[in-house]
Parts: C-alpha cells; sequence; structure tokens
C-alpha cells in the first residue's frame, strides 16, 4: 500500500473528503466510487488489505479526524459554551438555558448513531461500500433531499422562530437576523424526542451514499428549522461523532495497516481540513438564503450514472 497510495492520490481524497464530509453529498459514498470511477491503481489501493484493516480504510480515518478537528475549530466558541453548559447541568441538575437545552439535544440526537455505529458498522460496510450499492443511496439520497424541500416549502408558512437561534442567543441575549426564507423554530425548542428522531435521521449516513449533513439537515427541516439552524445543528452534531470514530479506528493508521502510508495520511489530512474550514464557511453562508435542489441535482445525476456504470 505503501507504493499504491501515492501523493496526488493522498491530496485528491484529501480535497474530495473534505469537501463531501459536509456537503450533503456523502463523503463515504464517494471514497467508495471515485476510486472505482477512476479504476487501475485507484481502486486496487480500495480493495488491499484484509477484512477491516485495509491500508484505504486507515488512511480514510486520519481524513475524518482532519475533518472533525476543522468542524472543532470553526465552532469553538459555539462548543465552549455547550461543554459549560453540560457541566452546569451536572452541577445544577437542571436545564434552564438555552444552551444548556442544546448540549442536551446533541446528547441525545447523538445516541442513534452512536449505538448503530458500534453494533452494526462493519456489517454495513461490508454488504454496502460497493460501488453499485453506494449509486443507489446516492440517487437515494438526492430524492430524500428534494422531498425535505418539497415538505419545507409546503409547511413554511407554519412556524415561526420564537426566539434568537441558540447559539447567538447563548453569547448574545438578542434575536438572530433571519435571511429571506421565513424564519422556522429556534434549535432550543426541540423537543429530547424530536432530537433522537433526527439522530435516527444521522444514523443513515452509515450507508455509503447517504449524507450525513443532508439526512441530518432534513430531519431538522422536517421538524421546522429554517436551513441556516438545520446546518448548524447538523455540523454541530456531526463533530462528536467524526471525531469519535476517528479516534476510535486511529490505533489501525498508528499500527502496521497504516504505518507504511503515513506520510501520504499526513497530506490528505492537512488538505482534507483546510477544505473541510473552507465547506463550512461557504454552507453557513449558503443556507442563510438558499436550498439543498442543487445538491440534490448533483446526487442524482452522479447517481445514476454510477447505476448505469456498474450495474
Amino acid at each position: 500500500m505503501g507504493s499504491t497510495l501515492t501523493y496526488l492520490q493522498a491530496i485528491v481524497l484529501g480535497l474530495v473528503q473534505g469537501v463531501t464530509e459536509l456537503f450533503p453529498v456523502s463523503s463515504l459514498g464517494h471514497s467508495v466510487l471515485l476510486p472505482a470511477w477512476i479504476g487501475g491503481s485507484w481502486q486496487s489501493m480500495v480493495t488491499q488489505g484484509n477484512g477491516n484493516t485495509t491500508p484505504y480504510l486507515a488512511f480514510i480515518v486520519a481524513l475524518h479526524v482532519a475533518t472533525a478537528i476543522a468542524l472543532l475549530l470553526f465552532f469553538w466558541r459555539d462548543w465552549v459554551r455547550i461543554v459549560g453548559a453540560f457541566l452546569s447541568t451536572l452541577r445544577t441538575r437542571r436545564i434552564t438555558t438555552s444552551a444548556e437545552r442544546l448540549a442536551w439535544l446533541i446528547i441525545v440526537a447523538t445516541i442513534p448513531v452512536g449505538l448503530l455505529g458500534l453494533l452494526l458498522e462493519k456489517e454495513l460496510r461490508h454488504l454496502f461500500a460497493k460501488p453499485l450499492a453506494a449509486s443507489i443511496f446516492l440517487t437515494i439520497n438526492g430524492l430524500v433531499l428534494i422531498a425535505a424541500e418539497r415538505l419545507r416549502s409546503r409547511t413554511a408558512g407554519g412556524d415561526r422562530r420564537t426566539g434568537p437561534m441558540v447559539v447567538h442567543a447563548a453569547e448574545t441575549g438578542t434575536p438572530g437576523t433571519p435571511g429571506p426564507e421565513a424564519p422556522g423554530r429556534a434549535v432550543f425548542s426541540l423537543s429530547m424526542r424530536e432530537a433522537f428522531g433526527i439522530g435516527l435521521f444521522q444514523a443513515t449516513a452509515l450507508l455509503a451514499g447517504i449524507s450525513r449533513s443532508g439526512v441530518t439537515m432534513v430531519g431538522g427541516l422536517v421538524r421546522g428549522l429554517d436551513h441556516e439552524d438545520a446546518a448548524r445543528f447538523a455540523f454541530l452534531l456531526a463533530t462528536p461523532v467524526i471525531l469519535a470514530a476517528g479516534m476510535l479506528k486511529l490505533p489501525e493508521l498508528l499500527g502496521p495497516t497504516g504505518r507504511p502510508i503515513l506520510g501520504q495520511a499526513v497530506v490528505g489530512a492537512a488538505v482534507a481540513f483546510v477544505c473541510a474550514l473552507a465547506s463550512v464557511a461557504f454552507l453557513i453562508r449558503w443556507f442563510r438564503t438558499r436550498t439543498l435542489y442543487p445538491f440534490a441535482a448533483y446526487c442524482l445525476v452522479v447517481g445514476v450514472a454510477s447505476i448505469l456504470r456498474f450495474a
């Protein structure tokens, strides 16, 4: 693998990971489809290795950790407040502020993907991390994004935001500035049951081709959040999941399996880190005024083309 994974491949894969992990188009799906489309040494590096400890998977771990660190850095002020609020609830045994409620919403929403990831990730990866399966799920991802937008457009005249966006409220105590779209519910108005439901949406991203950020946004939109708040909540939810998954598998990268590609992993991770920072900044601005439709169209085009290619 050390001779199979080149530095050029590491850079390309790092760029793809840094963008597709946060764009609602599935990084896992792209990590399966891109090598399959290119073929040759790109495809062989995916299949080289043994079972669940392939060098390619060890490399992907490094890219995920870099992406999670980028999210932590971008939202560091939010995470300082969230962690502080969580510790406060442990001390007082009460949830009284919007930041404290957000902390527990994140915890509850993380439970489904945490449990299913520990129990089923290896099996799902073995069964569905194949080009044709990833193509089908990427197409389904596009259809889900369209369905969510159509549902959101029909219900946009219903609920209205009754308070500021939670992170802004925790910071300033003043209402946020809504964009041109009809403002939705405040994040902190979600119930714990609704947060758990959004977490179930996020758990479907264990399937290659289903976007973590995309389906989590869909869960938020379905519950009445506007696009910006749904995106922000999705990124906050993704951070501990991506980081935990990467840290649990880090020994693979630092062990005999990943040691031959350590240099390539460092380069790829650096590229993924920079691209993830740029991506999250772009997407936060994008969803203030725009929708998921362009990403849905991309998923449908690439998904259908890949089905035709690999069927």
